[in-house]
């Protein structure tokens, strides 16, 4: 019998061959935005990690979108170019059924920021930084920039934004898209009560907070309807008084309604104050909640690196796929792994095919 992990599912008509996924991760590694040969190799290695779905790093939508200078983004016909150059690489040697998508985001109040191997933290003076915006003037913690708060018709040009690079995705031939509703970001700085305290149509109640995520989603569904739509959630502030798994449940409930196909269930990433209990599978209730909450598909993610962890999730019914981040930095081939566990087939590219009876015997002598 076919492990859970390796079944395949579909999602607003696109299939996956199996229900592991590569979570996005940021490489800060982008020359303005454009994606470089480090994402030409990373790209390609996880094309080929045995995982049916790969979103790649959170994609910024405009040049002040980005965390870092390195960040990549989808604002200009450069970016575009260099993203279907790495993704055609990548395409050539991927698993047979693989599918690809682009995470569209933008940092807001958290942008500005030095990689973190350059010790993170606000860009300095001499730094080349520049003004951050969110929904209201409120910094992300002590000593980072007091961002702008969007007037209404910025807002209104943020969205358009958001098409313009669904519309780059969609030419440089990705086949999802994933909205970036977490960690801390601009799309979640307006759903949190914490970063959000306008008085207009964009901040007080729930109802008005999610309508920049409801009308990012509506327009790039308009823009790109024949590509798949998801989006990544932090369900959690772990924070008192902040956004919370009730809320997360309506925001899911909104956002189904105009026709994303699944959740992502992250947490955290808004304030420096939050209380995060981290450890394998810590978010995976979330991903639980929300799925029977909202009676939408859910993607559990978080410190899950072991296969029989994993396919547990999957057979208890908590979510219906995983993602994984760390896990496949550390192990490329971390889904053959997962197969070579449960005796299921791996598909290599043909110049790795004697390496798989290695991972097998690995997996058996692990037992």
């Amino acid at each position: 019998m076919t492990a859970s992990l390796f079944q395949p599912i579909t999602l607003d008509g696109l299939t996956f061959p199996n229900r592991i996924a590569v979570a996005p991760m940021c490489q800060y590694s982008a020359e303005d935005g454009s994606a470089s040969d480090w994402h030409l190799y990373h790209w390609m290695n996880l094309a080929m990690s045995g995982a049916g779905m790969v979103t790649v790093e959170m994609t910024d939508v405009e040049r002040r979108g980005r965390i870092t200078h390195g960040c990549l983004g989808l604002y200009s016909e450069d970016n575009e170019a260099a993203a279907r150059r790495a993704l055609d690489a990548a395409r050539r040697v991927a698993a047979p059924g693989t599918k690809f998508g682009s995470q569209l985001a933008h940092a807001g109040r958290k942008a500005s920021n030095r990689k973190p191997w350059q010790g993170g933290g606000p860009l300095q003076p001499n730094e080349d930084p520049w003004q951050t915006v969110s929904a209201s003037a409120i910094a992300y913690d002590t000593g980072w920039n007091v961002p702008h708060a969007l007037e209404d018709e910025e807002i209104q040009q943020l969205i358009e934004r958001f098409t313009d690079a669904a519309r780059r995705a969609e030419r440089a031939g990705f086949d999802f898209l994933e909205l970036h509703a977490a960690h801390g970001y601009l799309i979640f700085q307006f759903l949190s009560p914490l970063s959000n305290q306008r008085t207009d149509r964009w901040g007080g109640s729930l109802e008005n907070r999610v309508r920049l995520v409801v009308e990012i989603a509506k327009a790039v569904r308009k823009a790109t309807p024949k590509l798949m739509l998801g989006a990544r959630l932090s369900v959690k502030d772990w924070v008192d008084g902040g956004f919370d798994v009730e809320d997360a449940i309506e925001v899911a409930k909104a956002l189904k309604d105009e026709g994303v196909a699944y959740l992502c269930c992250s947490s955290g990433g808004n304030s420096p104050l939050q209380k995060l209990p981290a450890g394998p599978g810590y978010q995976v209730h979330l991903a639980e909640a929300v799925r029977k909450g909202a009676d939408i598909p859910t993607r559990a993610v978080g410190l899950i690196d072991d296969p029989k962890q994993a396919e547990a999730i999957l057979t208890e019914g908590r979510a219906d796929m995983v993602a994984l981040a760390r896990a496949f930095l550390a192990d490329p081939r971390w889904g053959w792994r997962a197969a070579a566990t449960f005796s299921e087939t791996i598909h290599p590219a043909p110049q790795l095919a004697r390496s798989v009876t290695t991972m097998q015997h690995w997996m058996k002598a692990a037992g």
